[in-house]
């Protein structure tokens, strides 16, 4: 059985959508500009649920990253996109889900592939599914942490977290 090729959404840099592309053909050399998103599950106490990325993964494998990252499908909501994402990579459904802000960045990783993403960053405070069921293809361990104890983290091995988380991060804690 041929496993069908998952396709990206390019866009320009004004997230305007100009076509689709294979999802490794678009992450190849200096990756092209496509339409993704970074989703930040938050628990009772405040804290954000971190994600380490399965070793399966060809960029960034066993780092540390928001919840979820990933891409739209061509003709979704945005928002039902992400919900969509949560529930496959962690099984939770989430109701609350907030944007917040779009960033865009492009990162290298090693001599393997880039990333060249405008990326939607959602906050989900009301997630319910019983428990936190990680896909272990996506995720390989997850944890809780505040954003004080989190910004440590951050401050003394940023190579421990992917950059987009990084690039969100620092937004999401001007913000606040």
């Amino acid at each position: 059985m041929k496993l069908k090729k998952e396709l990206l959404i390019l866009v320009d840099e004004n997230d305007r959508y100009v076509g689709e592309i294979e999802k490794e053909e678009c992450h190849r050399d200096k990756g092209r500009l496509h339409s993704g998103f970074l989703v930040m599950v938050t628990n009772a106490k405040a804290e954000l649920m971190q994600a380490k990325r399965s070793g399966e993964k060809k960029l960034w494998p066993h780092v540390w990253d928001g919840t979820v990252a990933g891409h739209f499908h061509k003709g979704e909501d945005r928002a039902q996109g992400a919900k969509r994402r949560v529930f496959e990579e962690i099984g939770l459904e989430c109701r609350d889900l907030e944007f917040l802000f779009k960033i865009h960045y492009q990162a290298t990783f090693k001599d393997i592939g880039s990333e060249n993403e405008i990326c939607h960053v959602f906050r989900a405070n009301d997630c319910r599914a019983g428990e936190i069921a990680p896909n272990p293809d996506e995720v390989s361990e997850y944890r809780f942490s505040t954003i004080a104890r989190l910004r440590k983290a951050v401050k003394a091995a940023p190579g421990e977290f992917t950059p987009w988380f990084l690039v969100a991060f620092k937004k999401l804690t001007e913000l606040s």
